[in-house]
């Protein structure tokens, strides 16, 4: 036990003292919040199309997309994504073209070329970017899934059964601007533009997916909607255009992004032009730029972030660093405070549609973002200021206003969103659409549950003797799995889950000898990897259900053990023997470390964060030693 906790307290310093070393003058911390490709791919394709003249930038993100291909001449979005990725394969195949830096007679492309039509060409893409990508592009007609939604539904009171803001913040910043376009059947081409004819194995416009259940009762819903408009059919039409740039217009960041998000932001560039700006209007030159300035350089390459995690790494590594005993008048924490009090978000914004007479107070997950706050982000910031709002009153002020906040945030069933509130309308998961099931809408999550429990009980002393939060472990408990585990919907997948719906409960003290912890506990401990870690497959979220990686990863390993530290009074072998391995992986540098373990779009969309090998093992060998260090 002795060399244990040694090891333990070595590691510990170790990974404080890199951290406070990478620290930035600002008391930010910056890591790459890498996304696969796609990104990639469409600022090539839009730059190429606006004649952005920024060759050094369009060179380096081609390079880094062609040095992901696979042998097979595919594109993966996880290493175990053995059969490859259609929908990544074709954005990337597209985007070496438009660079001008491949030609079709390379080897790389005619391998890339093979593998699309290998499986089934352009007619078998999923993902509904991709396909809006290509229409924009000239390369096909709009997709039904998109056309048949009339720009008219903006106009529908928030009383109707469907209306714009019962979707999901995010799915909505990406829909408007694809229904602007896909009303005006708006393209654009030139010179730069390949031909990808040759990829259609027949047209395209003849194979769109199968109208999912309920499809025709969605429609039903938006016809009736429209018989309740008044004025004349080119009047209504003409105010829903208006009303959907607008709600572009109004969401635009200081930094000329749309919601800071790169992939809405290139979809908002495409529908000004259709809207009919000029290439050169202020408003398009921002966005390119707020763009532009998303890029990060890592290891010799450059990659263009979706969206910057600079908030929400921050916050987290300010909340670690203090768990691993770093006092809250260090330097360090200090500034890592300082930089985050200013980003709590003070405009009554979406959130609000659903929440409404609530003060503001949440904080988002990039510093450019100050209208679209999160309730994971806003918890991990109330969790790095505790200390100092115990001395300060500026940060106890803010603190409060925090809190509440996310008190406020609870959905009616008990659990927590990620972004807004009761923004649960089933209807809209039946949209023809792949994955509009988890994009649509945002209900209530056992990850967003957990962890906000998990705040609340450590953070401000609330346990399940207040009916809110007993109401928030009622939703847990009732949505356990039948094998003991959760699903988590922003993380991979079952692990982060369980583990956050574990801490949560334990730390509103639900009895760890409680079935329901007892069963997760066991679940933990039956898909323990025979090294001593964890390791899930993104194949996971897609199938719903565990799917083993195989191998070990350090974010996946250090969430299981914290939550069965959280639960288990005494260290088990099973634990040692976790914690060996979790300190083994901190120093071994391969495809394991790189693993996506955050979770955007089932199938099409996860994240390689480079701060989780820092954050979660940190937290969790803290965690250890605060718990056992004196057995």
């Amino acid at each position: 036990m002795c060399d244990m906790r040694s090891a333990v307290d070595d590691e510990i310093e170790r990974l404080t003292t890199a951290l406070i070393e990478q620290q930035r003058q600002d008391g930010s911390w910056h890591f790459c919040f890498e996304n696969g490709t796609a990104i990639d791919a469409y600022v090539i394709i839009l730059f190429r199309v606006l004649d952005v003249p920024n060759e050094a930038l369009i060179r380096q993100l081609h390079d880094r997309i062609l040095a992901a291909q696979q042998p097979d001449g595919c594109w993966r979005l996880f290493t175990d994504e053995e059969e490859g990725n259609l929908s990544a394969s074709v954005e990337a195949y597209y985007a070496l073209l438009y660079s001008g830096y491949s030609q079709t007679t390379d080897e790389p492309i005619q391998r890339a070329r093979r593998y699309i039509l290998s499986k089934g060409g352009l007619g078998k893409i999923t993902n509904i970017l991709t396909k809006a990508i290509l229409s924009i592009t000239g390369q096909r007609k709009w997709p039904a899934s998109i056309s048949s939604i009339p720009l008219e539904i903006l106009l529908f009171p928030k009383y109707f059964p469907i209306n714009i803001y019962d979707f999901s913040g995010y799915s909505r910043i990406h829909l408007i601007p694809m229904l602007i376009m896909g009303d005006k059947q708006f393209s654009i081409t030139n010179a730069h533009t390949p031909n990808l004819s040759d990829l259609q194995v027949r047209p395209v416009d003849e194979v769109e997916e199968p109208l999912p259940r309920g499809y025709q009762e969605m429609q039903d819903s938006i016809k009736t909607g429209l018989g309740w408009l008044i004025g004349t059919r080119r009047h209504i039409h003409e105010t829903a255009i208006t009303r959907a740039e607008k709600f572009m217009l109004k969401r635009i960041e200081a930094d000329g992004t749309l919601y800071s998000y790169a992939s809405s932001t290139i979809l908002m560039i495409f529908a000004l032009l259709a809207l009919g700006y000029e290439q050169q209007h202020p408003l398009i030159t921002d966005a390119i730029q707020g763009l532009t300035d998303m890029q990060f350089r890592y290891d010799g390459t450059t990659t263009i972030q979706n969206s910057p995690s600079t908030v929400w790494d921050t916050a987290l590594l300010a909340y670690a660093l203090q768990e691993a005993g770093i006092p809250a008048d260090h330097p360090a924490i200090r500034r890592a405070a300082a930089y985050l009090l200013p980003r709590q978000q003070h405009k009554t914004a979406d959130w609000s549609i659903h929440n409404p007479g609530t003060q503001p107070g949440g904080w988002g997950f990039s510093e450019t973002n100050t209208i679209n706050p999160d309730v994971d982000d806003s918890t991990a910031a109330l969790r790095a200021i505790l200390s100092f709002s115990n001395t300060d009153p500026s940060y106890l002020k803010s603190w409060n206003r925090g809190l509440n906040w996310v008190l406020s945030m609870q959905n009616k069933d008990g659990g927590w969103p990620a972004f807004e509130k009761d923004t649960n309308n089933e209807m809209l998961t039946w949209l023809a659409i792949d994955g509009a099931k988890s994009a649509a809408i945002d209900p209530s999550e056992a990850d967003l549950t957990g962890r906000t429990l998990e705040y609340l009980g450590n953070f401000t002393g609330l346990d399940i003797r207040y009916p809110f939060i007993k109401q928030g472990a009622e939703w847990l408990i009732g949505h356990q799995e039948k094998d003991g585990s959760w699903y988590g919907r922003w993380g991979v997948c079952y692990i982060y889950g369980t583990w956050a719906a574990l801490t949560g409960l334990a730390a509103v003290d639900l009895s760890a000898n409680h079935e329901t912890l007892q069963n997760g506990v066991r679940w933990l401990l039956d898909i323990q990897n025979p090294d001593g870690g964890w390791g899930e497959s993104c194949r996971s979220d897609r199938l719903r259900r565990y799917v083993p990686l195989g191998e070990s990863t350090p974010s996946q390993t250090a969430w299981a053990l914290d939550a069965l530290i959280a639960v288990q009074a005494q260290p088990t072998s099973e634990t040692d023997q976790g914690i060996q391995r979790l300190i083994a992986l901190l120093h071994e540098d391969d495809w394991k470390s790189t693993y996506p373990t955050g979770a955007g779009l089932p199938g099409h969309f996860y994240s390689h964060y480079h701060s989780y090998r820092y954050i979660w093992p940190l937290l969790t060998l803290s965690h250890y030693k605060q718990k056992y260090g004196k057995n």
